[in-house]
């Protein structure tokens, strides 16, 4: 069950110090969502549903975080994007906007108390922390800045843009992180300790280090400052499998980054772990939803094993768990976290 020393655990893994126990995580919201028996689509769109759905998960996988992500459509919709789902299937964004300076011009911060579903995850935080307290880790989410152009102008139009109007691009940047900032310091408020920052589309299946080095780099390094101010981790992820990437998204100042499945956790932690926390990363696909809860537990353990030793490691799925993981399989996850996770 969460415990009491977890803030202090996971204050002393972003100092690159040795906790008393390595945090486990788990990147389960659909999963649990399923466990739950309710829609995703109440689900996301009521905050009562959606803290009993985190509560309920935490109290009987043991997590030692709640994680609202959501879906990557929150920001977005408020601002005019289009939106696809319903059901089960995760909202995602479409219909973007006209990659312009008049539609630059029009953009606007949203009123995060008012707009759309952004009430819903603001009172939703507020239940799961009042029911937990400092015993788990309220996450909240926030879209990185680039991420955050390409979900408002589509991935094709942002990134022919940054060869045909850079200046649009690095504009737009500069308005999300503004956005993002206020937005992930109003979860703060509602008391989260942390925020997922989502760059999923600035990683490096999709550009150069240079590329993210000279148009999503400040951003996040902003963002990351800006919740550290108002008393907020910033949890960093973009699926990333890149060791130079890894390297550069290091040097952001986030809290931690999280490593994306398709790369080795102790080459990561070789790579980046004297400079920054790391989490992650079983692999949600061939480990959790393909194999035995027995080989499940004996991936899981040796996820930790990498990642644990020296401290500034916090244990996490390397991706989303898909909704229909057996439910043996992520208990012998966490299992296998919480006997290989003491020091």
């Amino acid at each position: 069950m969460a415990y009491k020393g977890l803030i202090k655990d996971i204050e002393k893994c972003i100092r690159l110090e040795v906790p008393s126990r390595v945090p486990v995580f788990a990147l389960s919201e659909e999963f649990d969502v399923r466990m739950s028996g309710i829609m995703y689509c109440d689900y996301n769109s009521n905050s009562k549903l959606m803290a009993e759905s985190q509560i309920n998960a935490i109290k009987k996988y043991d997590y030692d975080w709640a994680w609202l992500q959501v879906d990557d459509c929150i920001e977005f919709e408020v601002l005019g994007v289009g939106v696809k789902g319903g059901g089960n299937i995760l909202p995602a964004t479409c219909d973007y906007l006209p990659f312009s300076y008049e539609t630059y011009h029009n953009l606007r911060i949203p009123d995060f108390k008012k707009e759309g579903r952004m009430p819903v995850l603001l009172d939703a935080i507020k239940r799961i922390k009042d029911e937990f307290g400092d015993t788990v880790c309220v996450t909240g989410r926030v879209a990185a800045p680039l991420s955050s152009v390409t979900l408002l102008y589509g991935m094709m139009p942002t990134y022919l843009g940054i060869y045909d109007n850079p200046q649009l691009v690095k504009d737009t940047v500069k308005f999300f992180t503004e956005m993002q900032t206020l937005w992930g310091i109003e979860q703060i408020k509602a008391g989260a300790d942390a925020l997922w920052v989502g760059d999923c589309n600035a990683s490096g299946h999709l550009i150069s280090v240079d590329t993210f080095m000279e148009f999503a780099f400040e951003g996040v390094k902003v963002c990351a400052e800006n919740f550290k101010s108002a008393g907020g981790w910033s949890f960093y992820h973009a699926s990333e499998h890149s060791i130079p990437h890894l390297k550069a998204m290091a040097k952001t100042g986030v809290s931690a980054v999280s490593a994306g499945p398709g790369v080795d956790i102790g080459e990561v932690k070789a790579a980046i772990g004297d400079q920054v926390c790391i989490i992650g990363n079983v692999n949600p696909i061939e480990t959790l939803l393909e194999k035995t809860a027995e080989e499940v537990y004996e991936d899981a353990k040796q996820v930790m094993l990498k990642g644990k030793p020296g401290g500034g490691y916090i244990y996490n799925s390397g991706e989303m768990i898909p909704r229909d993981v057996p439910e043996e399989n992520i208990k012998a996850m966490v299992k296998a976290g919480r006997d290989f996770g003491a020091y």
